[in-house]
């Protein structure tokens, strides 16, 4: 009998608009239209400690740099180093963080912070364009513990302490290389197959959320790049008992595939093979999935010819930009949400600054006033002194002292602004800020969101409390001519 079985969450309704828990919509979803709901698994169904499990594949390529004879061993994982949606600068050893234009808005070498003279020298004629070899989007929490051993090996680099006749693009392709081989050797898999108590955070609501889905109509298809060897017990960790009876996730989903090869599993006709037993022994597949069956490979097209779907009546949810919602979205329409885990600490940053952030908008329209009017004596001055202004009475020393007391209440203003302006570029992370803002613009991953996910959200149990019937609505577009 599973842990849940007798029980169910208690309704109590969803949480204010623009809470942690809430699902955001960039473009109108009816799920209660959709036919069904796919999934990605790591990050998405399963959701690990994001340190523990980040710092332990740091380490398992630090044990491999070592063999090679590096001067590693006292690098370590740093959180806070680098969040998802920075950028990889591979040609100059840099991280950066981009506005939704491509500007270069924050940037460091290695692990020291570039100061903005220096920031702007580099990157002031520089748009990124992710299409370019140069630029590395860190698209996922996986990226984490890569990007914090690279930085730390530019700088290594830069010390004369790594071979010669390496450059940055090379190191890079060493740390990328190191980590394929670190997941293909499967040590830390088996860690965390092991005891996985320490690696998953576990969310008791999230079964349930799938579990009213698939009640309501819906058929739910589990793709995930992640091998049968370890897909099914972490699966098995994280749902069963939480289901009611003797329900497994295997009857959750209706076709669970593993091993997809996404993205590739969204663009290519490729070849599909049955799992018939606990082993993962395999059995060539020719034809539609079937209903309750387990499988190696496939793709998109042969779930949609299963299920008798289009793009429009199938969502798809993960957590990796690229291969779960930009090629989804863009390749074969479907629709999608993103899981964001770390929306709950933005929002929760947001919220908490909320006193601040209005005292802060004040000052800046106080601040906009005086600089207008500032500018406004200032071109009378102008226009007195060259002899074209059509005020004849006026002093134009009188006009200095006012340009002058002025300039001291802007000083006095900036004063009073600064720390604040400091502390909202540093929410969240003292190095990166918010996660989905580059100054006052979108960062580079927010704009990815806008564009590629029909919805976001930082957990799949939010999907609870909307119920499988809900009708997400996008909020009107604005411009910047737009009231507020």
């Amino acid at each position: 009998m599973n842990e849940a079985s007798n029980s169910h969450p208690v309704f109590e309704g969803p949480e204010a608009p623009g809470g942690p828990r809430d699902l955001f919509c960039n473009r109108t979803l009816n799920v209660r239209g959709l036919k069904a709901i796919g999934y990605d698994m790591d990050y998405t169904l399963v959701h690990y400690n994001v340190e523990h499990w980040e710092r332990r594949a740091f380490e398992y390529v630090q044990d491999r740099l070592v063999e090679r004879g590096w001067p590693v061993q006292h690098l370590s994982f740093d959180p806070e180093l680098v969040i998802r949606g920075l950028i990889l600068d591979v040609e100059l050893g840099n991280v950066v963080k981009t506005n939704q234009f491509g500007f270069v808005k924050r940037a460091f070498h290695g692990t020291q912070s570039l100061e903005y003279t220096k920031q702007r020298e580099v990157y002031a004629q520089t748009l990124v364009d992710l299409h370019e070899r140069r630029w590395v989007f860190l698209n996922t929490l996986f990226s984490l513990s890569e990007a914090c051993l690279y930085m730390q090996l530019v700088d290594l680099l830069d010390d004369g302490q790594l071979p010669k006749g390496l450059g940055y693009a090379e190191l890079y392709g060493v740390v990328r290389s190191e980590l394929n081989e670190t997941h293909l050797e499967g040590r830390l898999k088996a860690e965390i197959i092991a005891d996985p108590s320490q690696f998953v955070d576990l969310d008791p609501e999230m079964p349930m959320a799938l579990l009213d889905q698939k009640l309501a109509g819906k058929k739910l298809v589990l793709a995930t790049n992640s091998e049968w060897e370890y897909a099914a017990p972490m699966l098995a960790f994280a749902f069963d008992r939480y289901l009611p009876g003797d329900m497994t996730w295997r009857e959750l989903f209706d076709i669970s595939i593993v091993g997809s090869r996404k993205p590739d599993f969204f663009l290519h006709d490729l070849p599909a093979f049955e799992i018939v037993n606990e082993e993962g022994l395999l059995r060539e597949h020719r034809g539609a999935y079937q209903n309750g069956g387990i499988y190696l490979g496939g793709c998109a097209r042969l779930v949609e010819q299963s299920l008798g779907v289009t793009g429009e009546e199938i969502l798809y949810v993960g957590d990796h930009m690229f291969s779960d919602v930009r090629i989804s979205k863009s390749q074969v329409k479907w629709r999608t949400a993103l899981v964001l885990r770390e929306l709950e600490d933005e929002l929760t940053a947001i919220h908490g600054f909320e006193a601040s952030q209005s005292r802060l908008t004040k000052l800046m329209a106080q601040k906009q006033a005086l600089e207008a009017e500032f500018s406004s004596v200032r071109v009378e001055a102008l226009r007195i002194r060259r002899g074209y202004s059509s005020d004849e009475t006026t002093d134009p020393g009188d006009l200095d002292e006012m340009l002058k007391t002025l300039r001291e209440q802007l000083v006095a203003l900036d004063e009073q602004i600064s720390p604040l302006a400091q502390a909202s570029a540093t929410l969240r992370n003292p190095n990166w800020g918010l996660l989905l803002r580059a100054g006052n613009d979108k960062s580079h991953l927010a704009y990815q969101i806008e564009r590629y996910a029909d919805i976001y959200t930082s957990r799949v149990s939010n999907f609870l409390d909307a119920t499988p019937f809900v009708y997400l609505r996008s909020a009107r577009s604005l411009m910047a001519h737009d009231p507020a």
